[in-house]
């Protein structure tokens, strides 16, 4: 996979110094997305000086892309472990397998979130109705004391919530002090993912959890970022702010009690992530979340022998039935031992 950073990271601290909480903007990467017929993705996490944002620990964003010059996308059966996948669409439709016995959909609007736990397979495809597709492809990792659960599959519709003059939709957790239904799929961690639309010129002022990092992933804009940690009503003395644009994530730190986005000329539209810091060291590599690099070694091993190799296709990572293709084959791995991501 290519890995190649585009632009810095951009550090935006408030005036007190650097001693206080920071803005930190991260730029995407392009990387090929699924074998030999890859689409391109913008990778905005993880990346060198930002692993997680709570659990989060894996960010793409794709589209808007003609499915006609780009054939979509086509990820044949591929394996996971330690994480949850969520599958967040703006256009198109994507038709989700795995191995767990689940068959679904996935369109705007609504959010599929699938837990790999101890280990599942799975593939994504979008369907032939689909004429462009666009969306965001987000990885939770599981903590130790969830990680090897049994695999499972979840879907759900959401509804949008006025909330300023954004209309929001909560697909994971909640949204404090938002009157916003809380998301009905299941996290092993405190979490928060949210859509947000803005008009031109619009603005909304939204309550955060402190204990919560968070990170703004902007679809369409520029939008215009403030945080501070004052309390609503209170004089904000110590708000930082900063300026994000297409594809890129800004990253606040724990601390921040509220935030407003305001939109230019043009409509905005955000992903909204947050969850409480991740305390646990990871180890990501390809596919696989472990927690050292044996762990990866024998989960690769086992894909390979298993799933390419058809050893034992009711092994870990099970079959993914009703896909027409090959399941993807695992890369080489490092020369070098894996190294845990603080």
């Amino acid at each position: 996979m290519s890995n190649l950073e585009r632009h810095p990271v951009e550090l935006l601290c408030p005036p007190e110094g650097p001693a206080g909480p920071v803005v930190q903007v991260l730029s995407p990467r392009e990387v090929p997305l699924g074998g030999p017929r890859a689409m391109n993705v913008r990778r905005t996490l993880p990346q060198r000086g930002r692993t997680t944002i709570g659990a989060w620990c894996f960010a793409d964003h794709y589209g808007p892309d003609d499915v006609q010059v780009t054939a979509g996308m086509i990820v044949p059966p591929h394996p996971h472990t330690g994480l949850q996948t969520v599958s967040w669409l703006f256009e198109g439709e994507i038709e989700h397998r795995d191995s767990a016995g689940s068959h679904a959909k996935v369109r705007p609007g609504a959010v599929n979130l699938m837990t790999a736990g101890r280990g599942i397979s799975h593939s994504e495809v979008s369907t032939p109705e689909t004429t462009r597709l666009h969306g965001v492809q987000l990885w939770v990792a599981l903590p130790e004391a969830s990680r090897h659960v049994a695999p499972f599959f979840e879907h759900a519709d959401t509804s949008p919530v006025a909330m300023g003059d954004a209309a929001v939709r909560v697909f994971v957790g909640s949204l404090a002090g938002s009157g916003a239904p809380e998301a009905s799929v299941t996290v092993f961690s405190p979490l928060l993912g949210a859509q947000l639309e803005l008009p031109p010129f619009g603005t909304v002022e939204l309550e955060l959890d402190p204990a919560f990092e968070h990170g703004v992933l902007v679809d369409s804009g520029p939008v215009e970022i403030s945080a501070t940690d004052a309390p609503s009503g209170e004089l904000a003395e110590d708000t930082v702010s900063t300026t994000a644009a297409w594809s890129e994530l800004a990253f606040l730190e724990a601390g921040r009690r509220r935030i407003r986005l305001s939109a230019e000329a043009e409509p905005v539209r955000v992903i909204l992530l947050g969850g409480v810091p991740f305390g646990e060291e990871l180890v990501m590599w390809w596919n696989f979340i472990g927690r050292d690099h044996d762990e990866i070694v024998e989960f690769r091993r086992q894909w390979q022998a298993d799933v390419i190799g058809r050893d034992n296709p009711d092994g870990r990572f099970g079959t993914v039935a009703g896909y027409d293709g090959s399941p993807l084959p695992a890369p080489e791995l490092p020369t070098v031992r894996l190294k845990p991501r603080p």
